[in-house]
């Protein structure tokens, strides 16, 4: 990758954590996913990573809500967008993730590459906000990556140190890792890697070559590792999963001027955000097939 290549800007649109009376943006109806996805797309975003919610803001991992928010998404911006599911979870049996994987074939769906502590932790407190261990062995990368692989879904790797971009490698070797790989480094969670400018270059450093990249970056760091990794030559997420607020410190009022921000960061840097088609050409992502997400 280089600083001639196209930005892809991905949106993370809800997450399972944060809720409205943390910021009253968060969608969670299917109508309310279709909204921000018009936002989404129309300040420039080009793939949406979805956590399913129940209208009540309950988070799910049923098939029948995936499918919901994705058949309203998809009614309000066609294939304007990417569908990106998440995999990850705490207590979430790993069948239970493959069956909606399985029913609603989204085109690209996220793999988080290793287990850690994953906290919050308040400085004002003295104390974690929370604390678990967030438990992704090998086993279970293996068996959704034979799945992703069946069902013709593009893995995006979610690296929350630099050991997780080594396991990557052990995976290619076994066959079950297909390249070129689309590849995030995630920083900011406390138990993962903190996030530097420096550490991101390390990160990228170790992923294998051809790969693409981004950055994920959680809270209001997001900004500066967005800086960072446009000048590395890498793409970007942004969204209300990892980040509530705009880089003044105002809360955001939806997720398309989180958005509106990246592109524009994207443009003063002299790089140029990707189009829907590009972004399916660069990730090696198929088109999408016929009543698929």
């Amino acid at each position: 990758m280089s600083l001639d290549h196209p930005v892809v800007i991905t949106c993370s649109i809800s997450g399972a954590i944060a809720n409205r009376d943390q910021c009253p943006a968060i969608p969670y109806t299917p109508a309310e996913y279709a909204a921000e996805a018009r936002r989404i797309v129309d300040e420039g975003g080009v793939m949406i990573h979805i956590h399913a919610r129940k209208p009540d803001g309950t988070p799910s991992y049923e098939v029948e809500d995936f499918q919901v928010i994705t058949d309203a998404i998809r009614a309000e911006v066609g294939d304007a967008v990417i569908v990106n599911y998440s995999t990850g979870t705490i207590g979430v049996p790993v069948e239970k993730r493959i069956e909606y994987l399985r029913a609603c074939r989204p085109e690209v769906a996220a793999l988080n590459m290793g287990s850690m502590n994953y906290a919050k932790y308040s400085r004002s407190r003295k104390q974690f906000v929370f604390n678990m261990v967030f438990a992704n062995p090998f086993d279970e990368i293996i068996e959704l990556l034979h799945a992703m692989n069946d069902l013709g879904i593009k893995p995006e790797h979610e690296c929350f140190d630099v050991g997780h971009v080594g396991s990557l490698e052990p995976l290619i070797d076994m066959g079950v890792l297909h390249t070129p790989l689309h590849v995030d480094c995630v920083m900011g969670v406390v138990g993962g890697i903190p996030p530097t400018a420096r550490n991101l270059a390390a990160m990228v450093d170790n992923i294998p070559e051809g790969s693409h990249w981004g950055v994920i970056g959680i809270s209001r760091d997001q900004w500066m590792l967005i800086s960072a990794a446009l000048t590395l030559g890498g793409s970007i997420r942004v969204g209300l999963e990892d980040n509530l607020y705009l880089p003044d410190g105002e809360m955001a009022r939806s997720n398309g001027e989180l958005i509106a921000k990246a592109r524009q960061m994207t443009e003063d840097m002299g790089r140029r955000p990707a189009t829907v088609q590009e972004a399916r050409a660069i990730l090696n992502v198929p088109g999408r097939v016929a009543g698929a997400a």
